[in-house]
């Protein structure tokens, strides 16, 4: 996730520069820092919410955890509230970075004005009352964040064995189940599909990749991928909507599509993945050997491209750290690997959510590659066809300089290191409403309004 927190122009913080490769000259971002910024986009802790925490045994219409979460139980939230708070002034910033320090908040997303804020059920009147003293305009969004979980995601529907998988599009589905359905297309259209695993997890599940393709020489190739943060649940549920889409309708797609050689990675980080729906909704991270919330790497600054650099963490206790090493963890180098192993890459794009974005490079900074004017034009293209779908507005710009400075991201090495000519992270629904934790009735409207996007971009790649 590269969104929220788009408090630059807020601070003055001037233009973006286009730079090339790695010869950067970015814009100081001193005044950010000294307020902590960009700041951590934290779930609440499971050490803060252990009063609340209970295990929950198989059986209990539940399933069963694994060995390896059983000790640390299930992770609730009850009483945990979503405020969305007005950033009208650098007062206001500096006293979020305090709550935060405090523990109090943790920060979810949100733009140049408001800021999304979770609430930790102990301390609601605790800043209540200081925002009151202060004058700091919010509005709860979530009274409670459990109910809302609780509610997002309804029971999957039990399919005739005659379809040949399980996914619906209708709810939010474990990995058994998007595997599976991989494997089906491979099964059921062997002419067009073939499943690669690229690789494992930590703790050793597939990293399986779809390839889409007509098998003519010459074709262009594109990548696809979701799921590289755990809890960001629609990303996953995008990708296969999107595979369903191109397989059982290639012979009515555009030249764009049909000749082009597709790679869809719907679920890159499996163990966080699974982690998110078995023990902790908000789980964000791989699932990397650690004690509690100093488990995990962030993915997403994993890359090795300007890694350990701005908006990326050294300390394995934060969401945002970046791992020992750049590809230090298994996913990432997998993923490396294998689009190593390939020819005429000119597009990688990477769903995520919250915050309706379609951002390019470059993330590492405020700074811009030579050709942000191509991308940006794309970009634009790709927002006004998410209208035309009737879906929402998206917000469109450089990574680092729409939203915050992040470090070692997927899309930045794609384009600094494969020199994929179009790199893309799309920021799927909602703009706060519900932020991580979208209804599963938002689904096939998101993921239509991210089809209609991805042709835009693969328009512009097969012309590359």
């Amino acid at each position: 996730m590269k969104f929220a927190l788009c408090l630059l122009a807020l601070l003055n913080l001037g233009a973006l520069r286009p730079v090339g490769g790695r010869a950067s000259a970015p814009i100081s971002t001193a005044a950010l820092e000294e307020l902590a910024y960009p700041f951590d986009v934290e779930a609440v802790s499971a050490e803060a919410q252990q009063p609340q925490v209970r295990v929950q045994r198989p059986g209990d219409n539940e399933v069963a955890l694994v060995e390896e979460d059983l000790p640390q139980g299930r992770v609730y939230y009850n009483g945990s509230q979503l405020w969305k708070v007005l950033v009208d002034k650098r007062e206001n910033i500096e006293l979020l970075v305090t709550l935060r320090e405090d523990k109090d908040i943790s920060m979810w997303g949100g733009n140049s004005t408001t800021v999304d804020v979770l609430v930790k059920p102990n301390s609601v009147e605790k800043v209540r009352k200081i925002f009151k003293d202060n004058k700091v305009g919010f509005d709860i969004v979530i009274e409670d964040l459990q109910k809302v979980i609780d509610e997002e995601n309804p029971a999957v529907i039990e399919l005739d064995d005659r379809r040949g998988h399980r996914l619906t599009w209708q709810a939010y589905h474990r990995l058994t189940d998007i595997h599976g359905y991989l494997d089906y297309l491979a099964e059921t259209y062997p002419d067009l599909c073939s499943v690669q695993t690229i690789g494992q997890s930590v703790l050793g599940k597939d990293i399986k990749v779809l390839k889409v393709s007509n098998g003519k020489p010459g074709n262009k190739a594109m990548w696809v991928d979701g799921g590289i943060h755990a809890r960001e649940w629609i990303s996953p549920s995008t990708v296969t909507y999107i595979i369903n889409q191109f397989v059982t309708n290639i012979e009515s797609e555009p030249a764009s599509i049909q000749n082009m050689d597709w790679y869809f990675a719907p679920v890159l980080n499996p163990d966080g993945y699974e982690y998110s729906h078995t023990v902790d909704r908000l789980w964000r991270k791989n699932r990397a050997r650690g004690v509690g919330q100093c488990s995990g790497t962030d993915l997403n600054r994993n890359f090795g491209y300007r890694w350990g650099g701005k908006g990326s963490s050294k300390n394995p206790c934060t969401e945002t750290y970046g791992g020992s090493g750049p590809f230090s963890e298994p996913e990432t180098a997998s993923v490396e690997r294998f689009i190593r192993s390939i020819q005429n890459w000119k597009a990688y794009i990477s769903f995520h959510s919250y915050g309706q974005y379609i951002l390019y490079p470059w993330g590492y900074d405020r700074v811009v590659p030579p050709d942000y004017k191509d991308l940006e034009a794309v970009a634009r293209r790709a927002a006004q066809a998410i209208r035309t779908a009737g879906g929402p507005s998206y917000t469109i710009g450089p990574a680092g300089g729409t939203l915050y400075p992040a470090s070692g991201g997927s899309d930045d090495w794609a384009k600094g290191v494969m020199k994929m000519k179009y790199a893309y992270t799309i920021e799927l629904r909602d703009s706060g409403r519900f932020g991580f934790v979208l209804p599963a009735n938002y689904i096939q409207p998101t993921a239509r309004e991210a089809l209609a996007a991805l042709k835009v971009i693969a328009e512009a790649a097969y012309l590359a």
